[in-house]
């Protein structure tokens, strides 16, 4: 482990002298090893391979989508130098690097989240020494060969980006963190708390379980194309993956027709009761079955024929206690469905489902209506609320909205993470404020007291 970081602080002594052209062209340069359709069509096999999570098609969209608009994120950015100037609070900022950072990345994406977090890091002149899951390892390791392939080749310290060596486990992944100078996780709950206790400064993110509103003047078509895209890409791998909707109750048997037109299958009781019995398996997910194709799924599970040609599965469901299997995270192309009286009541089982799990992550909804937007957002304790978008293209930055490119996602104190924002390049500097005088700004004891004393007196 002192090899790796060892290594690491070298290429990062090489690479402080870089201006931020040059970093740019670095950052570049990691993107384009994944970015090109032949590495990123071979990585995707190979993850899909490892794992049996999710398909290669999305996962090739995975790897180039999110690498580009990171890297569009990432060069519009200083972070070499000064990278504020305020000379009315005689304040000037200047970006340094954090350190060796430690990233793990989980099974669902082990390519494009390496290097996702790679570019963020050598952005701030840091190394990176990724931490992949067991599962993931294989295709993590070539992810990161061909990464410090492209950085010979442009003449960058190979060493700024690292793999813990196989065989990975938890004690190898514990001492990277502890011997790390930050340490980003992205992944289970188990190796967020396990950050969290290493001695090293650490971010990590939540769990995800999205439930999202149809409300009465939503675009119901729309909303069902949105909703399936969504839900089926990459086989639900993603957190920010429906898990639930609440549909009010004056649209719900349109909207569910629409979402059947759209690819979903509507089970019936019995059917719930098969997922229900398959999907879990002494409390926990079945791995044969979580991030499956739909048509596996629907063998494995004994839905009907029609079901096998279908989408998604839909299951309507009234509870959402800690009890409720279906009101959980389900990694799978299962989508639960609620019913609800109005949007109050939809506000109120987005609270129960959340507070299941996802606490922090996500909602949204689908409506024509600001306020019912607005309204969603101010009662709900999420770090974002999307508004007609599907939430797997939007939760982790879009081209049409405004939310950085990343796939970690902070979900605040509510779910027990130190940041309330998507995970970006502020997040891999150090920013050192050099504080000159201005003029005094000081004001009164009546400018501050005044109201107060008028009111409560001295």
């Amino acid at each position: 482990m002192e090899d790796l970081i060892g290594r690491g602080r070298e290429a990062m002594s090489l690479f402080l002298r870089s201006d931020q052209a040059r970093v740019d062209e670095v950052v570049t340069a990691i993107a384009w090893s994944i970015y090109q359709t032949e590495n990123a069509t071979r990585l995707a096999k190979q993850a899909v391979e490892n794992t049996g999570l999710g398909n290669v098609r999305d996962k090739v969209t995975k790897n180039q989508r999110k690498t580009f608009g990171t890297l569009r994120d990432l060069l519009r950015v200083r972070t070499v130098g000064i990278i504020a100037d305020d000379p009315q609070r005689g304040i000037v900022q200047y970006a340094k690097p954090v350190g060796v950072v430690a990233a793990i990345t989980p099974s669902t994406n082990p390519v494009a989240t390496p290097v996702n977090k790679a570019m963020m890091a050598v952005k701030g002149r840091n190394a990176v020494v990724i931490g992949p899951s067991p599962a993931g390892w294989p295709a993590t390791a070539t992810t990161v060969d061909l990464i410090r392939k492209e950085l010979s080749r442009v003449d960058a310290p190979a060493d700024l980006v690292q793999v813990l060596p196989a065989p990975v486990s938890k004690e190898r992944t514990q001492k990277l963190m502890r011997a790390a100078d930050l340490v980003v996780v992205t992944g289970s709950q188990n190796n967020v708390q396990s950050a969290y206790s290493s001695g090293t400064p650490a971010i990590g993110v939540g769990a995800g379980n999205v439930p999202v509103i149809i409300d009465s003047s939503a675009d119901l078509a729309r909303a069902a194309q949105k909703i399936c895209a969504s839900k089926t890409f990459d086989n639900s791998t993603s957190c920010s993956s429906e898990n639930a909707i609440i549909v009010l109750d004056d649209v719900y048997d349109a909207a569910m027709e629409a979402l059947v037109q759209a690819g979903g299958y509507r089970t019936d009781p019995s059917e719930k009761s098969q997922i229900e019995k398959h999907l879990w398996i002494n409390g926990n997910l079945n791995p044969r079955l979580t991030a499956r194709d739909s048509a596996v799924f629907a063998r494995a599970v004994g839905l009907s024929d029609a079901a096998k040609e279908a989408q998604f599965f839909m299951v309507e469901e009234s509870h959402f206690s800690a009890d409720s299997r279906f009101a959980d995270e389900k990694l799978s192309l299962v989508l639960t469905v609620y019913r609800a009286r109005d949007l109050d009541d939809a506000i109120g089982i987005i609270q129960g489902v959340l507070g299941v799990q996802g606490r922090g992550h996500s909602c949204g909804i689908h409506t024509a209506d600001p306020e019912h937007a607005r309204r969603l957002a101010e009662k709900i304790d999420v770090v974002r609320v999307l508004v007609n978008q599907a939430h797997t293209f939007g939760n982790g930055g879009s081209f049409d909205n405004g939310l950085n490119f990343t796939l970690s996602m902070g979900c605040g104190t509510w779910g027990g993470n130190s940041i309330s924002e998507n995970l970006n390049y502020r997040h891999f500097i150090n920013v050192t404020h050099l504080s000159t005088t201005v003029e005094e700004d000081r004001p009164s004891e009546r400018d501050l007291f005044g109201s107060y004393w008028a009111k409560y007196g001295k």
